[in-house]
């Protein structure tokens, strides 16, 4: 299994497999429009526009499961995104990250790299898988782990 098995549905709708992706260097996030993380959106699209050209694709997953935080629609949180922060990575319909109804893309990245104590269960917006060209999730970030702090993860991936 690797995450080009998946696929999501996009702001219009649609449904968008991540075969779309295969040879990239992925990161992934569960994002919100109303949380103190949120200037991490325009911290993602920085690491978008330094390493796009070498392979790397950020891609947005909005959640409303943390505090209400993500209260819209999926287009109002992508209208959102784009309009504050210059956000012109991908941003996919809203997901749950958790639960029974947890979208089968996060239950994949969060078996194959659990949190810090060893669990599955993510703990709040922004929390950051970073995925191989091969589709392999390599490692978890945690929310406050800012999209600076993983240059050298992704550097090492785009080789």
């Amino acid at each position: 299994m690797s995450v080009y098995d998946y696929s999501a549905v996009d702001t219009q709708g649609q449904d968008f497999p991540l075969t779309e992706y295969t040879g990239e260097v992925l990161l992934i996030a569960n994002t919100a429009s109303q949380c103190g993380l949120t200037p991490q959106y325009g911290e993602l699209q920085q690491l978008q526009d330094l390493y796009g050209a070498q392979g790397l694709q950020v891609l947005g997953f909005p959640c409303n499961q943390f505090g209400g935080q993500e209260p819209g629609t999926s287009e109002e949180a992508e209208s959102f995104c784009q309009l504050n922060y210059g956000v012109q990575f991908k941003i996919f319909a809203k997901v749950d990250v958790n639960g029974e109804e947890a979208h089968p893309l996060f239950q994949f990245l969060k078996s194959e790299q659990p949190g810090p104590e060893g669990e599955e269960e993510i703990a709040w917006n922004f929390t950051k898988f970073l995925v191989d060209r091969e589709g392999n999730v390599v490692k978890r970030f945690e929310p406050r782990e800012t999209p600076e702090s993983m240059k050298d993860a992704i550097e090492e991936l785009l080789g």
